[in-house]
């Protein structure tokens, strides 16, 4: 599914504030689980999701996986192993086993479902991570009807479009390793045309500011997205000055896993909605 010329879908469309010339879309990196700067152990967790949306964001990041009879969960990691009480992989077991780990010792391993439906305005990033998450995602986005507040992405090109493929109606999309090589390419040849091309099946980036010596987001890159009609999301951000840096660039949303600090730093920007 191609995402064509012309207008982003209204996924990346950020509130403004009446007084602001643009708008910065602020995403809750697997919600907001640091609290007063102290990571409490409880990312992709329903009460960090419910952090981020109390503070006000309108925006928050997950992650997915599948569980061996087809549900899709909000985790980042593969298995249970790092984030929850339980062990293995969640490919390998029944949605019955997954619900009953505890992340941080205490918040169940939400569904993307279960997560899609509570806030029905909130708008859910949602990376999948593997495989065995591509229908899974996909049947939790049609049976929530969240096809204009989700936006789905990959690290593999492959998996995104496969997801892509089980839905019924459009959905923003975001570039994958593969695409972002080929625009970073174009982009720094200043060729509009490759540049453009790589971007064609994907309406953003979403990218670190580096990648190991590589700077991935610049003057020239945000340009060159914009140029193309691709938004840029910039991961994953906590300071402050950076946040600042950022903004004053012109990327259109900034993922972080300090929502209060972004929070502050749009605000003195005059970039908050109310």
């Amino acid at each position: 599914m191609s995402a064509g010329p012309g207008q982003l879908p209204a996924y990346f469309d950020a509130p403004r504030p009446p007084d602001a010339r643009r708008g910065v879309a602020a995403l809750a990196h697997r919600g907001f689980a640091r609290p007063g700067g102290v990571d409490d152990g409880l990312e992709n967790s329903m009460a960090a999701f419910a952090a981020a949306v109390d503070l006000g964001y309108r925006y928050v990041e997950t992650d997915a996986h599948g569980t061996a009879d087809g549900v899709a969960v909000a985790l980042h990691d593969e298995s249970l192993d790092r984030t929850t009480d339980s062990r293995g992989l969640v490919a390998d077991l029944p949605w019955s086993q997954v619900r009953r780990a505890r992340i941080g010792g205490v918040e169940p391993v939400p569904a993307l479902e279960d997560l899609l439906g509570a806030w029905p305005h909130l708008r859910v990033n949602v990376d999948v991570k593997g495989d065995s998450g591509v229908a899974p995602v996909a049947a939790a986005i049609e049976r929530t009807a969240a096809h204009d507040r989700v936006c789905v992405t990959s690290f593999d090109v492959r998996r995104r479009r496969a997801t892509l493929a089980h839905l019924t109606r459009p959905v923003a999309t975001s570039a994958g390793r593969a695409e972002v090589a080929g625009f970073l390419a174009g982009a720094r040849l200043r060729t509009d045309a490759l540049a453009r091309r790589a971007l064609r099946h994907a309406h953003a980036l979403q990218v670190p500011v580096r990648d190991g010596r590589l700077t991935v987001v610049d003057a020239t890159t945000v340009a060159a997205a914009h140029r193309a009609g691709r938004a840029v999301h910039v991961w994953t951000v906590n300071d402050p000055d950076e946040m600042r840096r950022l903004v004053d660039l012109g990327v259109d949303g900034i993922v972080t896993d300090r929502a209060d600090l972004l929070r502050d730093v749009l605000r003195e920007r005059h970039l908050w909605p109310a």
